[in-house]
């Protein structure tokens, strides 16, 4: 049955008590981790609009540590994957075993570590792309399907990637299908210098692990609130224009992006920065979208959906630099 669409005022009601939520949420991690707070930002959002996050960054930045603080805040089951070039799909998924009871033999489908509610799958290009398969199910229709039974993941669901983007030996690179079904690409920076004091301090003497603070139910309840966010008819416009200038081609492309940009984003990337300014916009208790909720996801969203061509490449331009152009020539809509 539909939930019913809430008044203004129990709308701005919920988005208060959902900002105190995150507020809460980020001083547990603050126990646990230092610094990052715009990449917990991202990836919280991520949650809240039911997307997956793909985090990118050189070894020992704590991006295990960060989703271990994050689960361990939702108070949700947490299951690590090291991928590695021998896993195989069932190691993942699951499997039928033979099983003997009062004279009969049977299968029993026993449940592989996917079936969790905050999924870290470390160094996801470790894995061949029969294993990287496996997850396309899981993470787009949130079930896996074994020996043509179709097994419900956890609702929440969410997965965690990471990769190391300067080892590229024995790695598999991911496909543009499987990385589509992430919503956000996060790049995992070195701290500031004062964050890398209190680091070294901090490390040294014990951190605390971050406590619970939200359960599965209030998760639902926020990611049912998130779509009651407004998303204006002149941010979709300003969204979709977005979307096509990245495609060569397009009346909406600069001519850079034609020169440039060997393929551009597809409307899945739409419908993820519409979802993600709502949930940010939901985080700081705002009922409707801004501007500036779009181009902090522009380059999340898009940066695994924006290809350099030779050209771009041989020049240095990453998909980064291109999408921050593209930002630049694609005027704000004016509300």
């Amino acid at each position: 049955m539909a939930q019913p669409e809430p008044t203004r005022d129990e709308l701005l009601s919920l988005l208060a008590s959902l900002r105190s939520d995150v507020n809460a949420l980020l001083d547990e991690i603050a126990r646990e981790i230092i610094g990052q707070e715009s990449v917990l930002k991202l990836m919280l959002a991520a949650a809240f609009a039911r997307g997956h996050c793909l985090l990118v960054g050189v070894p020992g930045l704590a991006k295990t540590s960060m989703v271990k603080a994050l689960a361990r805040s939702f108070d949700l089951p947490f299951k690590r994957i090291q991928f590695t070039p021998d896993l195989m799909p069932s190691d993942i998924t699951g499997t039928d075993v033979l099983f003997e009871e009062n004279g009969a033999r049977g299968f029993r489908f026993m449940p592989g570590p996917l079936f969790a509610s905050v999924i870290l799958a470390d160094e996801i290009n470790r894995t061949p792309p029969k294993t990287q398969a496996a997850l396309l199910e899981a993470m787009q229709e949130r079930q896996v399907t074994v020996a043509n039974q179709t097994h419900a993941l956890p609702d929440p669901f969410l997965v965690i990637a990471t990769q190391n983007p300067i080892e590229q030996e024995g790695t598999y690179e991911l496909p543009e299908a499987q990385l589509d079904r992430f919503m956000l690409q996060i790049e995992i920076n070195y701290p500031s210098l004062q964050e890398e004091e209190q680091i070294l301090t901090r490390t040294s003497s014990g951190l605390l692990n971050a406590r619970p603070v939200l359960g599965s139910d209030r998760i639902r309840e926020i990611q049912r609130a998130i779509h009651h966010v407004h998303c204006s008819n002149y941010m979709v416009s300003y969204i979709a224009r977005l979307i096509r200038a990245t495609r060569p081609g397009d009346d909406f492309a600069p001519e850079f992006v034609n020169e440039r940009v060997e393929w551009g984003a597809g409307p899945r990337a739409g419908q993820f920065l519409v979802l993600g300014g709502k949930a940010l916009a939901a985080m700081d208790g705002r009922p409707t979208v801004s501007p500036a909720d779009i181009q902090a996801l522009a380059v999340p969203v898009l940066r695994h959906r924006v290809a350099p061509n030779f050209q771009a490449q041989a020049d240095g331009a990453t998909s980064v630099d291109l999408i921050r152009r593209v930002l630049e020539a694609t005027p704000i809509p004016k509300g």
